[in-house]
Formats: structure tokens, sequence, C-alpha cells
């Protein structure tokens, strides 16, 4: 039973307390983590916490980077063939989302990336079963990746163009379920908005043609569909292409209609943002096609530098 903070403490000392309280909770439970029979209880309650200097508490305490892992390779067994069950799943995913806390903080993501835990999620983001246990583990698996790209770090970015991560996204976003769609998206609007990034995508037609196929399968889904936080992150993704003078000029053949025609305007009629975003791309592209008369045999080359 923890302490009640003494009636002659002030504010400052009463939360200082329970500051202390809550560390002392932690290490109890990041110490159970490294037997296996207490385990599963430690990242449940683990996962509940929410202090701030829970990450380096996990990173560097002895051992429980290792347990971490290891509740990820057991699961691997029962990806081919699919038979995660719920249980395992809810699991696992507290597992992940204490790796998400590590990410997150600015003293371990480096040593997080140094030590390529992302690539351990790999292969859960290349799962395609549609049952609520995998979908769970891929959106939980998605969210150490946006953790990671929400820092804007040029070293996130430099790992992940390096790790593959761009097809693993697009081929989420091409199936996926409504929210994973929107992570992965959103993970490579993220990827494209790093000048690295985009140079990467528009290096080659074939990166750039995949992006560009997958996000004109998007938005036709979305005219039927709509989702007004998933088509936000397509039209930034659309808008930043369009700063590359090679993709603005593919894209000016290949944007689909429903973004010229007004298809979306009830969806977004609340989000001016997203609008103001529509209308810069529009306007890029006519700019573009203003500037250069459109070169047949410039259309499908390789590579697409700026």
């Amino acid at each position: 039973m923890s302490a009640q903070p003494s009636p002659c403490m002030n504010p400052q000392q009463q939360q200082q307390q329970q500051s202390e309280q809550e560390k002392a909770s932690s290490r109890k439970w990041i110490n159970e983590l490294a037997h296996p029979d207490t385990r599963e209880v430690a990242l449940l309650e683990l996962s509940k916490k929410r202090e701030t200097d829970l990450a380096p508490m996990l990173w560097n305490s002895f051992g429980t980077a290792c347990a971490l892992l290891q509740e990820i390779v057991n699961i691997y067994p029962s990806i081919t063939p699919p038979t995660l069950t719920a249980h395992q799943s809810n699991r696992v995913c507290n597992a992940l989302a204490l790796l998400q806390c590590v990410a997150s903080h600015p003293e371990t993501r480096t040593a997080f990336l140094q030590a390529q835990i992302p690539l351990y999620l790999y292969p859960f983001l290349s799962t395609t079963s549609k049952t609520r246990p995998f979908e769970y583990l891929r959106l939980t698996s998605l969210g150490v990746i946006g953790a990671l790209v929400k820092t804007d770090e040029q070293e996130v970015i430099t790992f992940l163009l390096t790790t593959e991560i761009v097809p693993l996204c697009l081929t989420i976003m091409d199936s996926g379920s409504e929210l994973s769609k929107t992570v992965a998206t959103f993970i490579i609007q993220k990827i494209l908005l790093d000048e690295s990034g985009l140079s990467y995508i528009c290096q080659t037609y074939e990166r750039f043609s995949h992006v560009a196929i997958t996000l004109g399968k998007m938005v036709i889904q979305l005219s039927k569909d709509p989702c007004a936080r998933l088509l936000k992150h397509v039209v930034r993704c659309y808008l930043r292409l369009s700063d590359n003078t090679r993709a603005r000029k593919a894209l000016g053949q290949c944007l689909p209609d429903q973004l010229r025609d007004g298809t979306f305007s009830v969806c977004l009629q609340d989000d001016k943002s997203t609008k103001q975003w529509l209308q810069m791309l529009l306007k890029n592209l006519e700019l573009g096609a203003t500037q250069q008369q459109a070169d047949p045999r410039q259309i499908g080359m390789s590579p697409l530098g700026s």
C-alpha cells in the first residue's frame, strides 16, 4: 500500500513524493520483466504508465530490452501460418507499447535506432490477415514507427529509408484497415516532408509510380467511403510530391479526377488546412503545365531528379 502524502506538505512536495512513488512502482514492474512467470502482468502494468522518465528506466535496466525482444520473437511462429490469438496479440502489443515509449524519448531514441529494434517489427507489418488480433498487431507496430517519424529527425528518416519501410507502408495503405491506412500514410507523409525522403521516392520512376498508384487507389476508395483524417494525409503527400519538378509533371498526367472535380467538397468543408493544401496542389500542377510543354519521352524517364 502506497504512503499517503503528509498534510504538512505543500503541493510541490506532495507532487514530488507521488513522482517518487511512481518511479518505485515502475522499477518494481521493470524488475518483474526479467522473470517469465511475472512478465505478462508487468507488461500490462508498465504499458499503463505515463511518467516521462520511463523510457530511460526501461532502456538502461539490465535485460529489459532483451525481454521485450523475446516477447516479439515468440510471436513469429504464429504469423505463418496465421494463428495469432487475441491473448497473444494483447501481450505482444503491451511490449510494443513500451518500445514506443523508448522510441519517443530523446534520451533513448538514438540507441533504439542503433540497435535496429524497428527491424524486429517489420515481420508484423508484412502480415496480411484481416483478423482483429493481426490488425491490432499491425496498428501497434505502426505506432512505434509513427512515434519515430514524429520527431522530424534526420537519423530516423535515414534509418527508415535504408531499411525499406516505404514498401511495407504502401502495402498497408493499399489493403489495411482505415486506421492502419491513416498511420501508414502519415509515416509516408513525414518521410516525404524530409528532403532526403522526397529525393529517395522521386529517385526512380518505379518508386514514384508505386507511391502515386497507391495514393490514386486510396483517392478512389475515399470517394466512395470518405474519411477526412485519411484524406488529409493523402493530399499532403500529393502536395509534397509536387515540390519535385519531374514528379509534378507526372502528377499532371495521373492525379485522380476526384481531386480536381470537387468530389470531396463536402468532406473537406470544415477542414481549412486540407482545402488549402488541395488548392496549392492544383495550382502547382497548373503552374508546371504552363512552364513546360509535355514531352512524352520524359514521362517515364528514370531517375526523377529534382
